[in-house]
């Protein structure tokens, strides 16, 4: 590990896919990370839970070969997912405007590209991961995808719909966040999970 790879910060754009206006957010996360810390750090920005399976779509330096990177599963035998806590985010994001695919829940579907801006120095005294930057809430967890976060929506703006006082209820245990304003994002408000004790928690028997 030199001292120039301690001192490097790789700053990225994550937008979630099929939504409009448009739910992002920018984050900087040490050289260093591997592809799990790259996913917790993901998480924890746009205000997932991390109740689901993800994959990384990248593709392979010098390449046109995607790869996908996530969580091992038999279940997927026609995917093969390589372990994402092996592989460093450097290996694969080494030019600016390089993108990726992320997905996250593979039954409610959410598809977010992640924008490579570049590198920077690490400011001195300051913790790492952060987010810098976002617009708007994250979509409550398991509301069904796309076309059930447009229905969220619809819900608790008509105090008269039939679903109103469910869906409130749902949320206030569920999504506090984006009941209080779907539109409110305070990138101050992030808070960053140890990725380590994160893989422990998962993984270790």
């Amino acid at each position: 590990m030199t001292l120039s790879q301690k001192n490097l910060v790789y700053q990225f754009k994550v937008v979630l896919l099929g939504i409009s206006p448009p739910i992002w957010r920018r984050i900087q996360v040490p050289a260093l990370f591997n592809f799990w810390d790259l996913h917790v750090a993901i998480q924890d920005a746009m205000g997932w839970l991390d109740y689901h399976l993800h994959v990384f779509h990248v593709s392979k330096p010098h390449s046109r070969r995607k790869i996908e990177i996530g969580i091992p599963d038999d279940e997927f035998d026609d995917h093969q997912f390589l372990p994402g806590w092996e592989i460093p985010v450097g290996e694969h994001f080494t030019s600016t405007g390089q993108t990726a695919l992320y997905d996250y829940d593979f039954g409610d579907d959410w598809n977010h590209e992640i924008l490579f801006e570049g590198i920077v120095l690490r400011e001195e005294g300051q913790k790492y991961p952060r987010c810098i930057a976002g617009e708007r809430a994250c979509p409550p967890e398991d509301c069904g995808g796309i076309p059930g976060y447009y229905h969220v929506l619809e819900v608790i703006r008509d105090p008269s719909h039939g679903e109103h006082q469910e869906t409130i209820d749902w949320l206030r245990g569920h999504a506090e966040n984006f009941l209080d304003n779907p539109d409110l994002f305070n990138p101050e408000s992030v808070h960053f999970s140890n990725s380590k004790k994160r893989w422990k928690m998962a993984f270790s028997k």
